[in-house]
């Protein structure tokens, strides 16, 4: 059976990327929505999401320590609760 072409007019389903799912998942787990949150894990694979998540990780708290005019090792250490080296 032939598959028809799909009209123009029908939008495509876009894929979603690293990056895109790790935004998505981190920001569900801080606003504790769970269903949210697996369903971005279920866009890529779990290694790419885990890469995704640290590389968000990483350019949060060069943000925040550019913002605080402190370390990123400060940084890192003060939002994990762990007192300063």
């Amino acid at each position: 059976m032939p598959t028809r072409p799909r009209p123009a007019d029908v939008p495509q389903k876009r894929a979603h990327n690293l990056f895109e799912a790790a935004a998505v998942y981190v920001a569900a787990r801080v606003e504790d929505d769970e269903d949210r949150a697996e369903e971005a894990a279920a866009w890529v694979s779990p290694e790419a999401l885990s890469f995704g998540v640290s590389e968000l990780a990483c350019r949060a708290v060069v943000a925040l320590a550019r913002e605080r005019d402190e370390s990123p090792g400060a940084v890192a250490r003060d939002l994990l609760g762990l007192p300063a080296n």
